[in-house]
């Protein structure tokens, strides 16, 4: 493309609708599990649970036993990677990521608990916890015991977090596997999973994965999924075998050049989305599905209990699934839906009790 070629502009509904074909919400696909992790680049997995309803909704006759078994066959790791922040991904991937990753864990570590680890040896700190965690699993709070006694006059929280922040960890099984209950333990990636990282992977191949599945975007925008800074001279360095278009504000967005762009008249069926999913939180502008800019959700709990609806493809309603005497599946949108989206709303949450429920369990559909 030179100087004088037209640019194309996208509107916000042209990249809603480019963002849910890529994310396979525009329709269920078929495929494996470790196919569709490795192409999404990860899935959010703060709540441990959560990618069983992304994964639900996204992919043709999912089976929450197919991702256990993946887990349990350490085929897929749940570990901090993108943003800081606990994501399931392939193991392959793990031991790529986890090297571009760490400068963003290093970041948070300083602006959390710069000032507690002040006159700490982290070396020596990190270099102790590391033995540790690479013999058996430990919870957070029992490694900041044990660094605790060996350091008493440093904080043992702020050690606990600079150990599992630096060196690369995974959280293990039986943690996050359907019907099964564990504690946050973790454990170093190479003794979990017997090799150790990637010594030099490629950030250019990271990017251009993300843009297969989020963009169009901007540098903002891979900056904000992933943590990362000074990614445009990422992307400027890749702009010759990019399209290039801009946004109704004008902004340059940079794609792959086979990524598809459906009609923005495109029918967007109804989803059912787990608290935090990355299709809500990786771009710095976030209009494209959620132009109200209303707050994304992040409960406590293991997840699959409640999350967020997409309605016409926009971020239009919470989900939470109540159990106990009085059971139910509610649904409160966030202004008027017509009859036929609470009838759609409905069909889906019959669907997703399949999944996390009974369908004998009533729905009920309000407007806050």
């Amino acid at each position: 493309m030179n100087a004088s070629t037209p640019v194309r502009v996208l509107s916000r509904r042209d990249l809603n609708r480019a963002l849910l074909q890529r994310q396979q919400l525009l329709r269920r696909e078929s495929g494996t599990v470790a196919e569709l992790v490795e192409r999404l680049v990860g899935l959010q997995a703060q709540a441990p649970l959560a990618p069983y309803v992304a994964l639900w909704s996204r992919l043709e006759g999912f089976d929450p036993a197919d991702l256990s078994a993946l887990m349990t066959d350490r085929d897929v790791v749940r570990g901090t990677l993108l943003r800081s922040t606990i994501h399931l991904v392939t193991a392959e991937d793990c031991l790529k990521m986890w090297p571009l990753m760490r400068p963003v864990a290093e970041r948070g570590l300083r602006g959390a608990f710069g000032k507690r680890l002040a006159g700490a040896d982290l070396d020596a700190v990190v270099a102790f916890g590391s033995d540790l965690l690479s013999r058996e699993p430990y919870s957070r709070s029992r490694l900041g015991e044990v660094l605790g006694e060996r350091w008493p006059d440093w904080d043992a929280t702020a050690m606990a977090y600079a150990v599992s922040s630096l060196i690369g960890t995974v959280q293990v099984t039986p943690r996050g596997v359907w019907g099964q209950t564990g504690p946050a333990a973790l454990q170093t990636i190479e003794s979990w999973l017997g090799r150790s990282p990637v010594p030099d992977p490629s950030l250019d191949a990271l990017v251009l994965r993300y843009l297969a599945v989020f963009g169009p975007a901007s540098a903002a925008d891979v900056q904000m999924w992933s943590g990362l800074t000074k990614l445009r001279e990422v992307l400027e360095r890749l702009r010759p075998g990019l399209r290039v278009y801009a946004d109704e504000d004008g902004r340059e967005l940079f794609d792959v050049p086979d990524g598809p762009l459906p009609d923005a008249e495109t029918p967007a069926p109804v989803r059912f989305l787990p608290e935090f999913d990355n299709l809500l939180l990786s771009h710095a502008d976030r209009r494209r599905v959620n132009p109200y800019g209303r707050p994304v959700p992040l409960p406590p709990g293991n997840g699959a209990a409640m999350g967020t609806v997409l309605i016409d493809g926009d971020y239009a309603a919470d989900w939470r699934h109540h159990r106990g005497a009085d059971p139910s599946l509610r649904v409160t949108t966030h202004g008027p839906v017509t009859a036929a989206e609470t009838e759609a709303v409905e069909a889906e949450a019959v669907k997703l009790l399949g999944l996390i429920g009974s369908k004998d369990t009533p729905v009920v559909v309000t407007s806050a």
